[in-house]
């Protein structure tokens, strides 16, 4: 069994810009995963106004009986979150190394327009060869 269901990349609009699925099982469809997007990002944003701290990232962890989403918000707003199994660690490490992957691969890609879904090769090698690298850490811990 995967460590990590799936991953998704909002901009700041709201808009899923990009998903992979890496479990088996549960695939959800295209209009599925743009409303898990759309809640998410709702979700985070009121969780960032109605936070009794001032200066509020949003929700980072969300834990639930049978999965865990973790999130990441990038400077600019755009937020990467991943899908894994209940209890698995160190998903803040992979999802930095994500964002790195994505302003090296897509970001500098001269033909990527802001906000638009990604559709680059090389992010998408890479981006495998990190899910791979985490599998295996994660079998080795």
């Amino acid at each position: 069994m995967a460590a990590i269901y799936s991953l998704y990349i909002i901009n700041k609009s709201g808009g899923l810009i990009f998903y992979k699925d890496y479990g088996s099982a549960g695939r959800m469809d295209t209009n599925d995963s743009l409303r898990l997007a759309s809640l998410w990002h709702s979700m985070h944003a009121i969780s960032q106004q109605l936070s009794p701290v001032s200066g509020c990232a949003g929700i980072e962890l969300l834990q639930a009986d049978t999965f865990d989403l973790h999130c990441f918000q990038s400077l600019t707003g755009t937020k990467f979150f991943v899908v894994s199994e209940p209890g698995t660690q160190h998903m803040e490490g992979l999802l930095k190394h994500i964002y790195e992957l994505y302003t090296d691969y897509v970001l500098k890609n001269p033909f990527y327009e802001m906000e638009m879904p990604i559709r680059c090769e090389l992010f998408d090698m890479n981006l495998t060869q990190a899910i791979q690298k985490d599998r295996v850490a994660l079998l080795a811990r």
